[in-house]
């Protein structure tokens, strides 16, 4: 379970960074996936850098957790980081986006974070 539980929380992690990349040097297409587009050359611009700074943040921040201050550290930030993707959950809905995007994306990876947490506190 150790090596699942550290695995799932790697796999988060680096994917924060990913999307964080994403939506700095892709932006348009990063907003088109996130489930609710915006032109990142428009007024959107700087609130897609923002996203992108927020999510290669909260990537580098739980890494670093992993890293250095162990399991449950990472499951603490874990569970506090799962209001970001049921927020992202709601502001698709809001928004004018899908439910199979807000659902099957956010929704689903509030899920698989909340996995990730319980696994790293049985460490």
């Amino acid at each position: 379970m150790t090596v699942t539980a550290y695995t799932l929380a790697l796999v988060l992690d680096l994917f924060c960074v990913f999307l964080g990349y994403r939506f700095l040097f892709q932006p348009g297409p990063a907003a088109a996936g996130y489930g609710v587009p915006a032109d990142p050359e428009g007024d959107a611009a700087a609130y897609l850098t923002v996203k992108g700074l927020r999510d290669g943040t909260f990537g580098v921040l739980g890494l670093a957790l992993l890293a250095f201050a162990g399991a449950r550290a990472e499951a603490w930030f874990m569970l506090c980081v799962v209001l970001v993707p049921l927020g992202d959950t709601l502001t698709v809905l809001r928004n004018g986006g899908t439910k199979a995007v807000a659902f099957g994306i956010h929704f689903a990876t509030a899920v698989v974070v909340l996995i990730g947490a319980a696994l790293l506190f049985l460490v």
